[in-house]
């Protein structure tokens, strides 16, 4: 046997360790990444939700109850219910203008289903209608 076959026979083997190497470095990296996507995805969508809310609580005649309705279809029709459980609406006021603020609180699973979960408080702000 010369060298060179001696030193191939000693690394028979070692492409199956160096692949489990890797696997176990690359895998939870990309569930990782996977899981801060769907996090941040949810979150832009409550906010967008939250805001379309406010500003459909806004005009003259309006109620909260509305600006809550219209928050909860649209989280409904883009993520889940379960997602819309929490919506609150409340007037406020910004720089002396009266505000309408919805606000949503969800808790979005952070480790899959079983996991632990991250506490999601997101607002939508709109400035109200006034009679001249």
């Amino acid at each position: 046997m010369t060298r060179r076959e001696r030193r191939a026979h000693q690394e028979r083997g070692s492409a199956v360790v160096d692949y489990v190497l890797v696997v176990v470095v690359l895998v939870p990296l990309v569930l990782g990444i996977m899981q801060l996507g769907l996090v941040l995805h949810v979150r832009n969508t409550l906010t967008a939700a939250a805001s379309d809310g406010a500003r459909a609580g806004a005009p003259l005649g309006a109620s909260s109850a509305e600006a809550v309705a219209r928050t909860r279809r649209m989280i409904s029709g883009s993520l889940s219910e379960r997602f819309a459980r929490s919506v609150t609406a409340s007037q406020t006021s910004v720089d002396g203008a009266p505000a309408l603020v919805v606000r949503v609180r969800a808790e979005v699973p952070a480790l899959g289903v079983l996991g632990p979960s991250v506490s999601l408080d997101v607002r939508g702000r709109a400035l109200l209608q006034e009679e001249p």
